[in-house]
């Protein structure tokens, strides 16, 4: 499993087109997700710590897992099939282990909103990963061809990591 953190969110309002940006912490690879419009803003809410008065369906669901004393160990990005990633919310409840289906998007909403750790299965990383080579920051040639519906966009981040 490799261990990510968001590391940012990329879109364009016009075509209501967005993708998550996981990275791996413990190397130069980064994991695009395509999401949809509402998971974004609710990623991007929680990160930039904004307020917005009433809780949204993340927020609810956080409260709700406080609430009945259960405890979210991490969360998995656990397959990758026809170009849809899969996850699950691992959680503790009542010294039970129970897994629970999710849309990565909403995952990750949760995720952030309880700082809990995201995960992805080493497969879907070495699929779907763009590997970077820290010297340049440039994609490695046996990347490109599985990239291709992403290059215009990837080149348009900007990856330091400062």
């Amino acid at each position: 499993m490799a261990e990510v953190t968001v590391h940012g969110l990329k879109g364009s309002l016009e075509s209501r087109h967005w993708a998550v940006i996981l990275k791996d912490a413990n190397a130069a690879r980064y994991l695009p997700i395509w999401i949809g419009p509402f998971q974004a803003n609710a990623i991007a809410i929680q990160l930039g710590d904004a307020n917005v008065g009433r809780p949204l369906s993340h927020d609810l669901l956080k409260t709700i897992i406080q609430e009945v004393g259960a405890g979210v160990s991490h969360i998995l990005i656990n397959d990758l099939v026809d170009n849809v990633f899969y996850a699950r919310i691992i959680m503790n409840v009542a010294g039970r282990h129970v897994e629970i289906d999710s849309r990565p998007s909403d995952a990750i909403a949760l995720a952030v909103r309880i700082k809990a750790p995201i995960l992805v299965d080493e497969a879907v990383m070495r699929r779907a990963a763009i590997t970077l080579k820290p010297e340049s920051k440039k994609i490695y040639a046996e990347e490109e061809d599985k990239l291709a519906i992403f290059r215009g966009f990837i080149s348009s981040l900007d990856l330091d990591d400062s």
